[in-house]
């Protein structure tokens, strides 16, 4: 156990200091932990929980892609409406004016997700799309 513990932390360190984590080295490190984890009941001999905490760990994994992935969905134009506040009536300027308003609340730079500033983008250029 000793060993391969040591290894698994020299493995996440030599990724982190050479910034190969990506951008969410907690992700990476909580994987490779649940992964030890996993290896270790194993060798116990307690399959069923090693089943488990692989299984939960897996999940974990594939969350960060499903969730881009449902994020890349194509946007229909109520849902784009919905999501600037804009009537049916709005025209280009104010669709601007209302995502420069909601960009400001959640952009990254402010304390706001990627994704969400990804819908809000997506979300006005689909309503500009409409109007040209």
């Amino acid at each position: 156990m000793g060993l391969l513990a040591l290894a698994v932390v020299a493995v996440i360190g030599w990724l982190w200091w050479t910034k190969r984590l990506g951008r969410n080295p907690a992700r990476v490190i909580g994987i490779a932990i649940g992964g030890f984890f996993a290896v270790e009941l194993m060798l116990r001999g307690n399959m069923l929980f090693a089943a488990g905490v692989a299984a939960a760990t897996a999940a974990w994994a594939w969350s960060d892609a499903l969730r881009r992935r449902i994020a890349d969905l194509p946007m229909d134009e109520v849902e784009a409406r919905s999501i600037l506040g804009v009537g049916p009536s709005a025209d280009s300027d104010e669709i601007r004016a209302a995502h420069r308003r909601l960009i400001a609340q959640v952009h990254p730079d402010r304390g706001g997700s990627g994704e969400l500033a990804r819908r809000v983008n997506a979300a006005r250029d689909r309503l500009l799309k409409i109007q040209n």
